[in-house]
């Protein structure tokens, strides 16, 4: 079985971009050469489609996720900016009522139940589920995570967009691995506690 996993990128106090959602900050302030060596190495798959070749990852397989699953407004990041298939070296999933017909082929829009859809490609073959984001998706499947990725940068912003809006719970987790930087970077991976997967 498939796992969904929370790969994301966060502040120390917990914020996954400014007030509108915006998290370009963490690229353009806090990445150095030995962190993103190394997350190209281990999570290549997470490098948009459209910048895979000038890092050197055109050919690179897959590791860990072989779909990414976006809410509207993670997707629409690079849809302002013409980028209509992000990674479409993966599947390619953006839950959204807004949206009635997909912008790209390559995109599968899903409008209706998400947690039963993310049931559906759970029992699927293959490599895991990214879920890229963002809060308020993050919110409305927390009890589908079997794994959160979360990549803690060196910065403090006081306010912003959360990495959930699942609401108040006591939800166990189990640290499995943490790596840190000489940038001050921390990639922490935990586990559901209850995660069967």
């Amino acid at each position: 079985m498939r796992k969904l996993t929370y790969f994301i990128a966060t502040s120390v106090d917990g914020f996954i971009g400014d007030p509108d959602g915006d998290g370009n900050f963490f690229i353009t302030h806090f990445l150095d050469p030995e962190y993103t060596q190394r997350m190209c190495a281990e999570y290549p798959e997470t490098v948009p489609t459209h910048v895979r070749e000038h890092l050197g990852l055109a050919d690179a397989a897959p590791r860990h996720f072989d779909a990414v699953l976006m809410g509207r407004g993670t997707y629409d990041v690079g849809f302002k900016e013409g980028v209509t298939s992000p990674y479409g070296h993966l599947e390619q999933y953006v839950v959204s009522r807004s949206l009635t017909e997909s912008p790209d082929p390559a995109v599968e829009l899903i409008g209706g139940d998400v947690v039963a859809r993310v049931r559906e490609l759970k029992e699927r073959e293959g490599l895991g589920i990214w879920l890229c984001g963002g809060a308020d998706l993050a919110g409305q499947l927390v009890d589908e995570i079997d794994e959160f990725v979360v990549k803690t940068y060196p910065c403090f912003l006081g306010t912003g967009m959360p990495m959930s809006r699942a609401g108040f719970g006591v939800r166990p987790l189990e640290l499995t691995k943490v790596e840190t930087f000489d940038g001050g970077q921390i990639i922490s991976t935990y586990a559901r506690k209850d995660s069967t997967g």
